[in-house]
């Protein structure tokens, strides 16, 4: 089977608990517990939920000691059907537009925001 090029995608947060809140809430959906139980490192991981046979790719939103939220150069594009409807839940939900939604002609329109931990993220949709 053939694979994107981007298999799986971690976004990096210092409070689980608000990110989880803000990504459940910014795109309607359920994270999933990833961390390994028992696990005494501190790990916290909760995943969007995916189909490995679909297209895309799948990732989670983690809290490790000694990864910073933030400051990174790595934005990750969601899609939407209106990327402008999840940009208005995202600063309504402790995060920002960082950009509105704008068209990048023949390949639809994307908007940036801020997550409630300074990550940066993308969102894409055709119309």
């Amino acid at each position: 089977m053939e694979r994107n090029v981007v298999g799986w995608f971690e976004i990096y947060v210092d409070d689980m608990k608000r990110a989880r809140a803000f990504y459940e809430t910014v795109f309607q959906v359920t994270l999933s517990n990833l961390a390994p139980e028992g696990d005494a490192s501190g790990l916290q991981m909760w995943a969007f939920t995916g189909d490995p046979n679909a297209g895309g790719a799948a990732g989670a939103i983690v809290h490790m000691e000694g990864c910073k939220a933030g400051g990174n150069s790595t934005i990750v594009y969601f899609s939407c059907a209106d990327c402008a409807v999840e940009a208005a839940r995202a600063a309504a939900n402790g995060g920002r537009i960082f950009k509105d939604k704008f068209s990048i002609g023949q390949y639809g329109h994307i908007a940036l925001v801020e997550d409630t931990e300074g990550n940066i993220i993308g969102l894409h949709s055709m119309q």
